[in-house]
């Protein structure tokens, strides 16, 4: 403690951070892991599933499921990151991590944020080419191109973000070493700094507008050109079954967007927000969405239900 408090005087990087679990209710953190266990459990078998139900299913192979399955490696992603570090604290008050480890960790929750963001506008532009070109659909997004998509998708997180870390390690860091959520979060260490932010301020802001900001704008043009041609569809039961196919997609954007803007804003311009508020937006950023998002495309795709089924179907008849 002696070295790394002398480290936080000189203004060195700091040789650990500390984590929070749920403000005021340390006591109950036992207790609290229950649904945070449940939850994870859940994104972890309801992402397999799907990626499992679509490898297997030859009708799901085409650019809707391989995008669907996109989101499920993203989601597994994200909640593999921040597992580790949240039941840590809740199980076993592990509340240190090391300022490189801290980073690593930090960079891939981003970089898996702005792939979930992205593949999302590629599922949003794959549903306005399935109702305005039906006959043309496969042609267009052919499984070449959405590895192409996939591809650049991941060189845009990865590149962008780069540099993000070594702003961080170039700032000098004094007193103040806690963090306010149970994993890295870039305004939640930045904030720690005793130096001058402002640069990393301006490219964390130029860097979401320019990546998350442009795709939900994308988005919502999308819906918008695919509801002027519902509109123009001959019956009314047409309109319908068009919109019914975006209903998926439409509750996993909120449930990703919503949380997402809500903690950029608290960690912006939220200085006067209640500790636990910050906390559990977060929470609900990067738990939720994973958990939420098999149930949704489950529940609304019949074809994944339908394949679910029978899958459920064999492995009951091959126990009797």
């Amino acid at each position: 403690m002696a070295g790394m408090s002398s480290s936080n005087r000189t203004g060195s990087s700091p040789m650990t951070f500390t984590l929070t679990g749920i403000p005021g209710l340390e006591a109950l953190h036992h207790w609290i892991s229950i649904p945070f266990c449940a939850l994870y459990l859940i994104a972890l078998l309801g992402n397999c599933m799907i990626l499992f139900i679509i490898k297997k299913t030859q009708s799901l192979h085409e650019p809707m499921y391989y995008l669907l399955s996109m989101l499920a490696v993203t989601d597994l992603g994200l909640v593999l990151c921040t597992l580790p570090t949240t039941l840590g604290i809740f199980w076993f008050n592990m509340r240190r991590i090391g300022f490189d480890a801290c980073l690593t960790q930090m960079y891939f929750i981003h970089i898996l944020s702005f792939i979930e963001s992205s593949v999302l506008l590629a599922m949003a532009f794959d549903r306005f080419i399935a109702i305005s070109h039906p006959l043309r659909h496969s042609s267009i997004l052919t499984k070449t191109t959405v590895m192409k998509i996939g591809l650049v998708i991941i060189l845009r997180g990865m590149v962008s973000l780069l540099p993000i870390p070594f702003l961080l390690k170039r700032l000098t860091y004094c007193g103040k070493i806690e963090l306010s959520h149970s994993f890295c979060f870039h305004p939640d260490i930045m904030n720690l700094a005793c130096a001058d932010i402002k640069v990393n301020v301006f490219y964390g802001m130029i860097i979401l507008l320019s990546t998350v900001g442009t795709d939900f704008i994308f988005i919502v043009l999308s819906y918008i050109l695919i509801i002027k041609t519902v509109i123009g569809l001959a019956t009314k039961e047409e309109c319908l079954k068009a919109l019914n196919t975006c209903v998926s997609h439409i509750c996993a954007v909120l449930v990703f967007f919503i949380p997402m803007i809500g903690l950029s804003m608290i960690h912006r311009f939220g200085k006067n927000v209640p500790p636990l508020v910050n906390t559990l937006v977060a929470y609900t950023y990067l738990i939720i969405p994973p958990a939420l998002n098999p149930i949704i495309y489950s529940i609304k795709s019949s074809q994944i239900r339908e394949a679910l089924l029978r899958a459920l179907r064999r492995k009951t008849e091959s126990e009797w």
